[in-house]
C-alpha cells in the first residue's frame, strides 16, 4: 500500500506500508531505507503494562544474538575435543569467542565467516601457548578456503588486539610429521617403512636447517621443503629398502598429499648435499650421486658448517686460513697445509683443486626463470654524466633552517 511523504534518503516518493514479523513498516521501495517501524509487545510484563517496543529493542534480537553465541562456543569446544587440547586452551578459546560476538564488526558479517571465527580464537589460543597447530589443519577440519580464513584471522588479531606469534619451523616439523602414518604401528605399512617419531624428527629438523642454511627456505612455502626434508631423512635412516622408493610413494604410505614444489625442493637439497659431499676426503674415493649421497647424510650434517664453508664461496666473509683450521679441529677434520689465503674461498690452492666455486646464493638468483630486459636509455639521460653543476636556487630548497642557510654563506665566502 502506497504512503504519502517522501524518502529522506533518495527524495523518492515510493513508500510503502510492508509487514515484517507481523509488524508494519515504512520502507522506500526505491533504496530499500526504512522510514518507522512498527511496535509490538515481546514479553509478558509489556503486555500486561500495555506497553509496546520497536522489534530493534525488543528481546527477538537478543535471542538471536544469543542463539549465535551458543552455536558457536559448541562449535568451538568440539574442535578443542578433535584436536585434544587442554581445557585451559578451550576455556581462552570460548573467551576470545565471546569477545569477539560483543564487537560491532562481527555483527553484520556473513555466516560463513561466523561459522569460521571460531577456528580462528583456537588457533589465535594455540599459537600463543606455542602449541604446534597450522592453519591448513583448521581448515581442513572445517571444510574452509585459506584465504577466507585467514582474512577472518587477521580481523580478529586486529579487532581484539591480539598478540599472536608466528608458528615456528620446528613447531612446523613437528606437527606435520605427527600425522604421518609411518610413525604409528600401521598393520597396512610394510615393517621396514616403520620409523621412531623421535629420530625423524631429529634427522628432518637438521635438514631443514642445512635448507635454511642454503637459502632453501627463504621465500618458500615452508611445506615442500618439510616433505623433502622428511623424505630425505627417512632415507637417510634405514636406506637399505628405502632408496628404491620415490617421493610420491613415501607421501602415500605417510597418508599426506604430496605439494607440487616439493620435487623441486628435493632436487635442490640434493645437489647441496651432493657439494657438501665432494669435500670429505672419505667420500671422494667413491662415484656418488643423488642416490647413494643418501647413505651419508648423517655424515654431511654432522660436519655442516665446515662443509659449507668449503663446497660454497663466502662472499660476504673473509674466511682465512686460522678459522678453516680452527673449523677442522671442531669437526674433527684433517686441517689443509698451509697455503695463500684468498677471500671468499678456504685457500688458493684447494680453489684450484676443486676448480672454481659455486657462490651460495638464493636459487632465484643461480636460475633465474625470466630476465628483465634493460630499457634503453632516453636521450635526455643519455647526457646527463652526473658532474653537471648544482645552481644555488636549487641547493636552498633543500636548506630548511636558518643556522643551515648562514652555514652555506659561510662556506661560500671562503671559496
Amino acid at each position: 500500500m502506497a504512503a504519502r511523504g517522501r524518502c529522506p534518503e533518495c527524495g523518492s516518493g515510493s513508500l510503502v506500508e510492508d509487514a515484517h514479523y507481523a509488524q508494519q513498516q515504512l520502507v522506500c521501495a526505491a533504496c530499500g531505507c526504512v522510514l518507522s517501524e512498527g511496535l509490538l509487545t515481546t514479553t509478558y510484563t509489556d503486555e500486561e503494562h500495555l506497553r509496546e517496543v520497536a522489534y530493534s529493542q525488543s528481546t527477538g534480537q537478543k535471542e538471536q544474538l544469543s542463539r549465535c553465541l551458543q552455536r558457536g562456543i559448541r562449535r568451538v569446544q568440539d574442535l578443542c575435543k578433535v584436536l585434544k587440547l587442554p581445557a585451559a586452551f578451550e576455556e581462552t578459546a570460548v573467551s576470545y569467542f565471546q569477545r569477539a560476538l560483543e564487537l560491532p564488526a562481527f555483527h553484520l558479517v556473513s555466516l560463513e565467516k561466523k561459522e569460521l571465527l571460531g577456528g580462528c580464537c583456537v588457533l589465535v589460543t594455540c599459537r600463543q601457548r606455542r602449541w604446534p597447530l597450522t592453519m591448513g589443519t583448521v581448515c581442513s577440519l572445517l571444510y574452509a578456503k585459506q584465504e577466507l580464513f585467514a582474512s577472518v584471522f587477521l580481523s580478529l588479531q586486529r579487532e581484539l588486539g591480539l598478540s599472536v606469534p608466528a608458528l615456528s619451523l620446528a613447531d612446523l616439523v613437528t606437527t606435520h610429521l605427527s600425522s604421518f602414518r609411518l610413525v604409528q604401528p600401521n598393520a597396512n605399512i610394510p615393517a621396514p617403512f616403520l620409523e621412531d617419531k623421535e629420530q625423524l624428527v631429529a634427522r628432518t629438523m637438521a635438514i631443514v636447517e642445512l635448507a635454511s642454511d642454503t637459502w632453501l627456505v627463504t621465500g618458500r612455502h615452508p611445506v615442500p621443503v618439510v616433505t623433502a626434508a622428511a623424505f630425505l631423512a627417512w632415507q637417510s635412516l634405514r636406506p637399505g629398502p628405502r632408496l628404491s622408493c620415490p617421493l610420491a610413494r613415501f607421501c602415500h604410505l605417510a597418508g599426506v598429499e604430496l605439494p607440487p614444489p616439493a620435487q623441486l625442493r628435493l632436487k635442490e637439497l640434493l645437489e647441496i648435499l651432493l657439494a657438501m659431499a665432494s669435500q670429505l676426503s672419505w667420500l671422494r674415493g667413491f662415484c656418488l650421486d643423488k642416490k647413494t649421497v643418501v647413505k651419508h647424510i648423517g655424515d654431511l650434517l654432522q660436519h655442516r658448517l665446515f662443509l659449507l664453508k668449503r663446497a660454497f664461496s663466502q662472499q660476504d666473509t673473509g674466511l682465512g686460513m686460522s678459522s678453516v683450521s680452527q673449523e677442522c679441529q671442531g669437526s674433527g677434520l684433517p686441517s689443509s697445509p698451509a697455503v695463500p689465503q684468498q677471500q671468499g674461498c678456504p685457500s688458493a690452492g684447494q680453489q684450484q683443486q676443486r676448480g672454481t666455486l659455486k657462490p651460495l646464493l638464493p636459487p632465484c638468483l643461480l636460475h633465474p626463470r625470466k630476465r628483465l630486459r634493460a630499457a634503453a636509455p632516453s636521450a635526455a639521460s643519455a647526457a646527463l654524466t652526473g658532474d653537471e653543476p648544482i645552481s644555488d636556487s636549487e641547493i636552498e630548497q633543500y636548506l630548511r633552517s636558518p643556522e643551515e642557510i648562514r652555514a652555506f654563506r659561510r662556506a661560500k665566502a671562503w671559496s
